[in-house]
């Protein structure tokens, strides 16, 4: 019999809805498996020893460092300073729990370094024990300073994945952006362990930015509530940024101001989102962050076969509001393939209208989606289902270079590049 999600490659609040109760009894023993394997992991490691670290902006030269324990008694604290193993200052942190069914997650801690200095190095400790870790603080502000963004969706924990975070790691970037779909636990809550583990090289050096995909969402009818893992584990700075939710926020790193948007959230003009995102919109001032880009997981413009209109509802809502706003580009994950378009505004060409990158092939377990339509719509530049990720070079104000790096034979290759104007630009005469 198909029980354990790797297998039927279902989650099981599908299963939930698909069999009888009798069923359940089966399905919460597959689950009391896993939670026991959950528990021997913990007890292996129990001494307090943080794992699963990662990092992420929190704010105007802060950044919040997230790790996990097994050690209910282990110390919400975080020692830092700029030379190694030689630490000034130290910062009290909070910490969390949840549980998920039959599984208790090990002790979520959180504290947040700062102020910080730009292009900075620290090194720092969490809980006082373990290993060092160190991060460099990106630019936080200048309109023409020069930041790389690496950008890369629907990561999962496959041999794909590993290849994908083997070229990003040669990569010299600042920050990373994440459009949605990380773990791909899929109910399974080791698997956010695991994945917390396998990412932690990379994500504990630079700040990892994300926002939700609907394997995040994780709901089991009249059992449990949505997104309570991701909540818990992945932390993003939506209060610094006047969000009441964690599913969308905005955030700043030299001239670029990104809106992180929750695909899986309410989104038409009476939501709370829409109305925080016409009033961060309003905020945004052009001669300090003259790019201003998106991230959403389901894409809008998709010339794909899979998930086909999955961002239709988002975009008749949204998409008016961020012309108005004159936004440069959005990214997108979710269909795992790679896709870019011309400017576009309403399905058709406008030369004032946004780029669309669809970039949801990191790794994934579900594989890529290799059926496009035909023929292929007139917006659409270049289209290919391949695992990869791609980097965004703000070089300054009103130019910015967009490469795709196509995993090819173990080995990272552009497959696709271009040079885009910021719509500040005089040149694209977008804003008077």
């Amino acid at each position: 019999m198909l029980l354990r999600e790797d297998r039927a490659g279902w989650p099981y609040s599908v299963w939930l809805l698909m069999f009888p109760a009798a069923t359940l009894v089966l399905i919460l023993a597959a689950i009391t498996q896993a939670t026991a394997t959950a528990t021997v992991v913990a007890a292996e490691n129990d001494s307090g020893a943080p794992e699963q670290v990662h990092i992420s902006l929190a704010g105007a030269n802060h950044m919040r460092v997230s790790w996990i324990t097994f050690n209910s008694s282990a110390p919400s604290i975080v020692e830092y300073g700029e030379n190694s193993n030689d630490y000034d200052n130290m910062v009290q942190g909070e910490n969390t729990t949840y549980s998920y069914i039959l599984y208790n997650s090990g002790l979520i801690h959180n504290a947040v370094l700062g102020p910080l200095e730009d292009n900075k190095v620290y090194y720092y400790r969490c809980g006082g024990v373990g290993p060092e870790y160190s991060f460099k603080m990106p630019p936080t502000s200048g309109a023409n300073v020069s930041v790389i963004f690496v950008i890369v969706g629907d990561l999962g924990q496959t041999q794909w994945t590993i290849s994908t975070l083997n070229h990003i790691q040669q990569a010299n970037y600042d920050v990373l952006i994440l459009p949605g779909d990380l773990s791909y636990a899929d109910t399974y809550q080791p698997r956010w362990d695991s994945f917390g583990r396998l990412v932690e090289p990379l994500a504990s050096v630079r700040p990892w930015m994300a926002t939700e995909g609907n394997h995040e969402i994780e709901s089991v009818p009249l059992i449990e509530d949505s997104f309570i893992a991701y909540n818990a584990r992945w932390r993003m700075p939506h209060e610094e940024s006047g969000s009441n939710s964690n599913l969308y926020y905005s955030f700043e790193v030299a001239g670029v101001h990104i809106l992180m948007l929750g695909s899986y959230t309410d989104y038409d003009t009476h939501s709370s989102q829409y109305k925080w995102l016409k009033a961060n919109l309003a905020m945004v001032d052009r001669r300090k962050t003259p790019w201003l880009i998106a991230v959403i997981h389901a894409p809008w413009y998709n010339s794909n076969t899979a998930h086909q209109g999955e961002g239709d509802g988002m975009m008749e809502a949204m998409e008016t509001l961020l012309k108005e706003a004159q936004v440069d580009v959005i990214f997108a994950g979710h269909v795992h393939a790679y896709e870019r378009t011309a400017r576009v505004f309403q399905k058709n060409l406008d030369p004032c209208g946004i780029v669309h990158i669809t970039i949801g092939d990191g790794g994934n377990r579900e594989g890529l989606a290799r059926i496009f339509m035909d023929p292929k719509p007139e917006w659409s530049l270049y289209r290919e289902a391949s695992f990869g990720h791609g980097q965004f070079q703000v070089i300054n104000a009103t130019h910015a270079h967009w490469t795709w790096h196509r995993n090819e034979d173990d080995e990272p290759i552009v497959a696709d590049e271009v040079w885009l104007n910021s719509h500040i630009d005089p040149l694209t005469h977008c804003i008077a």
